[in-house]
């Protein structure tokens, strides 16, 4: 094993201090990519009767973090509201816009850049905002926001000149939004769903009865009202709202909630809450039209709040996701798929308990996957020890001990760790190789209270930002750390071997084989400590793949039985047609038990007969019309409704959506406040 004297190959450190005062915040923006700009704004407040007070600074850096300037004479040391923060466009532009409070004089103000940060012009808002501008992705010189008087405003010109287009609006998300006429938005269930595609020049009402609404990918949920008391159901469109299905998913009652976990063009995860305020439900799997849901994962963890959750996805590889589950004894698990939550999901540790810590997000970068664990029996006061793993999450082991928060650099080369506790720091902990082997290095010898690390999204870059403050919030600090000159020599061919993703058996021909197809990439050896650099991709190679099973899903009406790859009939639905109502008509379905799964790009082999007959009975899915689903006979109305409550075995009440991340606006903000570092969720009731 190399060994190398670390401590004398930093670059170098660097401490910045920043103005906050007792009871003040501080809010992190990356802007641009690959740019090394961020941008800090510190803000303190205190409400006064009738109006507030407040003081705010803004830094800025274009190092990454090395050094910051004070360009607060940039904002004219106006109040910027910290609920507003630092929002940056999502098309990496640099178009930032701080949203200031001037009601002093008479209202509020938009500070505006178009050079990432580096000079604002002003415009002054004819509204007072309730939320943050959010930014049309597809434009993003188009902007909207709402009024605390329920007024949806639009600019045209990044914000210089405003519009009213629309008064009582209760939610927007891009070009959708509910609205009431009685101007109440407390009348859930009397909404009405609308979009503009034109700059709010006219408007569609798509749905009406609407309860909530949510986006997800291609997909657009609403819960719609029966008109039986408080009966609602789930309905999902594919067209932007012209025409509405029934998703097959089991109904809740009015103390329950659906989330969408993930969501891309291809299927939605969608968590689905157990009754009785037990804390857990059920996840299931979308086919490709979000219509027909398959049981994915029971007794998921997920607090009755609807806002947390150890959901993860592991972005670097295909289909992995990670999550928490309690069992029957009362333990929590760490489990994990590797075909989108189809049919593989398993432990990621056989320890009792084993639990990813949701106070760390767990990270990835291509096959290095990087979690905290909750390791012991059911009645020790344990604390979460850090494993790795370095085949994409088939196994783990143990890295640190005790909790951490973690970053990955350099795509993997460098691995970065500090200790999570309650007293003052001044250590870091770095490896080189995969978690095999920490070095430490004290990067102070003021010691402060660590708050949260942070690098250049896309984990590419050697530098990491320690934030953390002194003196009873009244001294907040960055540190950065610089570790290039530990990782001073450029990668080159001979550094990397090929690793085949999802390996489990290589004397089989389907090894490696995941929703269709191989990917190869190029893995750097544990023993070279060398830069891989931003321009490093892993220089992936697909290799197509031949259907089996593994390819499908179990079809309306079918399951797996459990250590079973096949599907069989649910003994409830035998003798029953499988009619379902589809874009307006009754579609009987012909099936042998599997349908392929969504975005899974395998050829020839394993093809099972698989039909949807158009009955030519007309049914409605249809929100606009007083009854969510009619059909013009009433018998077969009658077979579709035992079908539907034979496969859903629930109660028909529908309840409160819960959305994971912003489908519109701005790059998210690390934002840390004088109480703690928060995870924000964007919650609809």
């Amino acid at each position: 094993m190399m060994t190398v004297h670390f401590f004398n190959l930093f670059s170098f450190f660097l401490q910045f201090n920043f103005k906050v005062r007792t009871m003040g915040s501080l809010s992190l923006a990356w802007v641009g990519d690959e740019t090394g700009v961020i941008l800090v704004l510190t803000t303190f407040q205190v409400p006064l009767f009738m109006m507030r007070f407040g003081q705010s600074n803004l830094y800025r850096s274009e190092d990454y973090g090395k050094t910051f300037t004070d360009v607060t004479h940039l904002i004219n040391h106006t109040f910027i509201q910290t609920e507003f923060g630092i929002a940056v466009s999502p098309d990496h532009s640099g178009k930032v816009i701080l949203t200031a409070d001037v009601s002093e004089t008479g209202g509020f103000r938009l500070f505006r850049s178009r050079n990432f940060g580096r000079t604002f012009e002003t415009s002054e808002v004819p509204f007072e905002p309730l939320i943050q501008m959010l930014y049309n992705p597809g434009d993003c010189n188009i902007l909207l926001t709402l009024s605390i008087r329920l007024d949806l405003w639009l600019s045209e010109d990044f914000g210089a000149t405003w519009r009213k287009i629309h008064d009582s609006v209760c939610l927007v998300r891009c070009i959708y939004f509910t609205t009431n006429n009685n101007g109440s938005c407390n009348d859930k269930g009397m909404l009405e769903l609308r979009k503009t595609v034109d700059y709010g020049k006219s408007f569609q009402t798509i749905a009406t009865r609407v309860y909530s609404f949510v986006l997800g990918g291609r997909f657009v949920f609403a819960s719609i009202m029966t008109g039986k008391d408080t009966e609602r159901i789930i309905h999902v469109s594919v067209n932007g709202g012209e025409a509405w299905n029934i998703a097959q998913l089991p109904a809740v009652n009015h103390e329950q909630f659906y989330s969408i976990l993930a969501a891309n063009e291809n299927m939605i995860f969608m968590h689905v809450d157990d009754p009785e305020d037990s804390g857990i439900g059920t996840i299931y799997v979308s086919d490709d039209r979000g219509t027909v849901f398959s049981k994915s994962l029971e007794r998921h963890l997920y607090t009755t709040t609807g806002s947390d959750t150890d959901f993860t996805t592991i972005t670097s590889l295909r289909g992995v996701y990670m999550t928490s589950v309690l069992s029957e004894d009362g333990t929590v698990e760490t489990m994990i798929t590797f075909d989108q939550g189809l049919d593989d999901s398993r432990k990621c540790k056989r320890a009792t308990p084993n639990y990813v810590d949701s106070t760390s997000t767990p990270l990835s970068a291509h096959r290095v996957q990087w979690a905290s664990f909750f390791v012991g029996d059911g009645e020790s006061a344990v604390t979460p020890d850090v494993y790795v793993s370095d085949d994409g999450g088939y196994s783990w082991s143990l890295s640190l001990t005790g909790p951490h928060h973690y970053a990955i650099l350099d795509s993997g080369a460098l691995l970065v760790a500090v200790e999570h506790t309650n007293f003052p720091v001044n250590q870091i902990k770095f490896s080189t190789d995969e978690g095999r082997c920490w070095r430490t290095y004290n990067f102070t010898s003021d010691r402060f209270h660590f708050s949260g690390m942070d690098s250049e999204p896309g984990s590419r870059s050697l530098n990491v930002s320690l934030w953390g403050y002194r003196n009873d919030f009244t001294k907040w600090v960055v540190i950065t750390i610089d570790f290039r000159n530990l990782l001073s020599r450029d990668c080159n061919d001979a550094d990397y071997v090929p690793w085949l993703a999802h390996s489990a058996d290589p004397d089989r021909s389907t090894d490696g084989c995941v929703l269709g197809y191989k990917e190869t990439f190029q893995r750097l050896r544990k023993d070279s400590a060398c830069w891989n650099g931003r321009r490093f991709s892993g220089r992936q190679r697909l290799s197509p793949c031949t259907c089996t099973l593994d390819d499908y899903q179990c079809d309306f009406g079918y399951f797996r039985p459990e250590n079973s790859s096949e599907c069989v009939e649910q003994e409830e639905m035998k003798g029953h047609p499988l009619e379902f109502c589809l874009n307006g008509t009754t579609e009987e379905l012909q099936t042998s038990g599997y349908r392929k799964i969504p975005g899974d790009l395998c050829t020839g082999g394993f093809q099972p007969v698989r039909k949807e007959t158009d009955l030519r009975r007309r049914c409605t899915s249809d929100a606009l019309h007083p009854f969510s689903l009619t059909e013009s006979n009433a018998s077969n109305a009658a077979i579709i409704a035992v079908v539907v409550i034979a496969m859903l075995l629930m109660s028909a009440v529908v309840g409160v959506w819960v959305v994971k991340k912003y489908v519109c606006g701005g790059r998210s903000v690390s934002y840390v406040s004088a109480v703690g570092h928060y995870t924000l969720f964007s919650r609809i009731s």
